[in-house]
């Protein structure tokens, strides 16, 4: 699955892992992501969706309509 929302567009971020004796050593920040399956009513289908966890709030809030609507404005195919 890769990395990022298709709603926020949070993506992975870079750093370092600092141990104690302070070598640093590249690391990787992923994004919660989650696929998650919403009934779209004006389709009348399915769409499955890959966000992250906060994305899932916010479709929580405004709805899976709404949801959709931003995800194409950002260009992505639903």
């Amino acid at each position: 699955m890769s990395a990022h929302c298709q709603l926020t567009g949070a993506r992975p971020g870079f750093g370092n892992t600092v141990s104690h004796s302070h070598r640093r050593t590249s690391r990787r920040f992923d994004p919660n992501i989650q696929s998650k399956r919403y009934w779209l009513p004006s389709e009348r289908r399915y769409v499955r969706l890959t966000l992250s966890a906060r994305a899932v709030r916010t479709v929580d809030a405004i709805g899976v309509e709404a949801a959709v609507a931003r995800i194409r404005a950002r260009g992505v195919k639903v």
